[in-house]
């Protein structure tokens, strides 16, 4: 979807405070975002200076993932939790290029990006969206069309992509992740990106510039990030960096992690198997 930056925010939209979807955007060069936004994006930016790479390495991170759990996996029902804007290659794009008849939830609780799906996917039957907040798994779980579109007797893959970070350890992001794998199928998969500590200072730099503009953004130990798989099985390379992880061809040379960029070194996926 192209479109013009919004001059005028649409009705319920507060055009003065940055969100984590229309940051996202600005950074990937979008154009669905307001000043307010632009200006979080240069604090970024000033933190980092390859910030706009760091949102693209997240954006390749889902492609692989997603491309993974379709056509390695075989799933054939995601919940995408947290989407943000639509930009290129989206998870419904990418999973029915692979199988068409793949259906996607998506989930965010930011107005604008429930709005601009919905005028996106309105020619698709087979991707959704809805309102709703991680924070509130059990109302993701139980939204009547949630309900009626996925068939929760059959493997699920719920995906968490770049939004954990942003639960706090008082806000119990574990327990958000049990309520919502509790409620899927054996074989369901958790397809989770996040911010690793490992002492670089370019780890603690993105969390300055994401708690400086949204108020959240929290780094964890590795042992934290693995944790938020709740010791399910995990697809090969396991929890890595991003440049490092192609879970389809979990064998492929990369680079060592001292050869990295200090900005690969921000984040990580992973995904895993419930049993």
């Amino acid at each position: 979807m192209t479109e013009t930056a919004a001059a005028e925010p649409p009705s319920g939209i507060d055009a003065t405070v940055p969100t984590t979807a229309r940051v996202y955007d600005a950074l990937l060069g979008g154009t669905t975002n307001f000043e307010v936004d632009r200006e979080a994006a240069e604090v970024f930016a000033a933190h980092i200076p390859r910030a706009r790479e760091c949102a693209r390495l997240n954006r390749n991170g889902l492609i692989r993932g997603v491309e993974y759990l379709v056509r390695a996996a075989g799933i054939d029902q995601i919940i995408d939790i947290g989407c943000g804007l639509p930009t290129e290659r989206n998870t419904h794009e990418v999973a029915q290029d692979i199988n068409p008849d793949a259906r996607v939830v998506y989930v965010d609780h930011d107005p604008m990006v429930v709005s601009h799906a919905k005028s996106l996917l309105a020619e698709n039957h087979n991707a959704i969206v809805i309102g709703a907040d991680l924070l509130e798994p059990e109302r993701i779980l139980s939204d009547p069309e949630v309900l009626s579109f996925l068939d929760f007797e059959r493997p699920v893959a719920v995906m968490i992509i770049g939004m954990i970070m942003q639960i706090s350890d008082e806000q119990r992001p574990d327990d958000i992740v049990a309520t919502l794998m509790g409620a899927v199928a054996s074989g369901s998969r958790l397809f989770i990106t996040s911010w690793p500590d490992t002492g670089e200072p370019e780890q603690r730099a993105l969390s300055r510039a994401c708690i400086e503009t949204l108020g959240n953004g929290w780094i964890r130990p590795v042992a934290a990030l693995e944790g938020h798989f709740l010791g399910m099985e995990m697809a090969p390379p396991g929890l890595e960096y991003i440049s490092r992880w192609f879970p389809e061809q979990p064998d492929l040379p990369v680079p060592a992690v001292e050869d990295l960029e200090p900005y690969e070194r921000t984040q990580m996926a992973g995904i895993a198997r419930k049993a």
